[in-house]
């Protein structure tokens, strides 16, 4: 294409211009949330991000007339790769304008460099691991985005079909209305967990008690989720940042767990939608953005489940149904008409069935592509 070119991502002032692309993109762009623009920085600086260590990666920008017009990210995570047996790469963060030529340049830069490292597939969009956004939105673009997930414009997949991708994986999100009544069973099923005294079930009052629940939850995460699509154990630094980046926002009405013999068994967390009062915070770090986020609490009437963990010896004994009734109440309580579930993996039919019998239905529907490379 003419006066189109594809530079790395080698100074301070390139990851600068990588970083507020998506601002101009999505600038008109209604339903997107613009992420806060220091800890995009900080993602994408390899010094500060620790996910740098076990991945190699390729950070690129399309640059047309001196105008950033797209970007991409290239990533072999050596540690999954030899923990699988693959050679894979993934891109992610891919951003451009609606013209096919940017996107197929900067998908095919990132296919070459994972070819000349080995590699023999590709897939994405994804991130350094499970916690990253994932997928492009396919299916429902009219409803509003659930806290830490992908908001792209329709043409954006259709430009990577067009450049040689199919279907890798797909994700959905329930959509829950809380106006409609628990059915009776689960509330009996929880009703004997309690009689049956085997479960320490706390309620949180106060937020410092949430703390030292953190860490213990992580580590579970990294228990159940083992074996899942994308999913990488985070180590004890990625657990402190994912910790670091949430800890603000948790209210502990919305914290539920389940202890056995003192020791940690299930968790789920939620947090009320974020989206309006980040789109109110255009991305700056000053002091009433998080006067804005705290709002929130008391503001948004959609309610997001965060994260969910539970031992699989312990999933057929009511606990996980404790947890979800728990936090449905709660969220009813503080006024929330809506709860949207994070992505789950289409293939996983017993949370699926889980999220269905609570009246759960899908609204919103996010694809990984994969390309195999030759």
């Amino acid at each position: 294409m003419e006066n189109l070119t594809i530079r790395p991502v080698q100074s301070g002032r390139d990851l600068k211009a990588f970083t507020r692309l998506p601002y101009r993109i999505h600038k008109e762009h209604a339903m997107w949330v613009p992420p806060l623009r220091m800890e995009e920085l900080d993602f994408f600086d390899r010094k500060k991000n620790p996910a740098f260590r076990k991945s190699d990666t390729h950070l690129l920008l399309a640059v047309k007339d001196d105008q950033p017009v797209g970007r991409i990210m290239g990533i072999i995570n050596r540690e999954r790769n030899i923990r699988l047996g693959e050679k894979h790469a993934c891109f992610g963060y891919l951003e451009c304008e609606n013209d096919p030529a940017v996107a197929s340049v900067l998908l095919r830069y990132v296919e070459q460099w994972a070819l000349e490292n080995g590699m023999n597939k590709i897939a994405g969009p994804l991130g350094f691991n499970d916690q990253d956004q994932k997928g492009f939105l396919i299916e429902g673009f009219e409803f509003e985005p659930s806290t830490q997930t992908v908001v792209n414009f329709p043409y954006l997949p259709a430009l990577v079909q067009q450049s040689g991708y199919s279907r890798e994986m797909d994700y959905v999100v329930y959509h829950i209305d809380l106006a409609r009544p628990v059915p009776d069973v689960y509330r009996r099923i929880v009703g004997r967990l309690y009689a049956r005294n085997t479960f320490e079930l706390p309620d949180f009052t106060r937020k410092k008690e949430i703390r030292p629940w953190i860490k213990p939850s992580l580590q579970l995460m990294n228990e159940t989720f083992a074996g899942l699509y994308g999913y990488d154990a985070l180590t004890d630094r990625e657990m402190h940042e994912l910790a670091r980046k949430f800890y603000p926002v948790l209210d502990p009405r919305f914290v539920k767990i389940a202890l056995a013999d003192k020791t940690l068994q299930a968790f789920i967390v939620g947090i009320p939608n974020l989206n309006r009062e980040l789109r109110k915070a255009k991305g700056r770090i000053i002091p009433f953005v998080f006067y804005y986020l705290t709002r929130s609490l008391r503001k948004s009437r959609q309610f997001d489940l965060l994260i969910a963990g539970v031992k699989p010896e312990y999933r057929r004994l009511g606990v996980d149904v404790y947890g979800m009734l728990r936090i449905i109440d709660a969220a009813r309580e503080a006024g929330y008409a809506t709860l949207d579930s994070h992505l789950e993996h289409e293939p996983n039919r017993n949370v699926r069935n889980v999220m269905e019998k609570w009246g759960g239905r899908v609204v919103k529907r996010y694809r990984v592509y994969q390309k195999e490379l030759r």
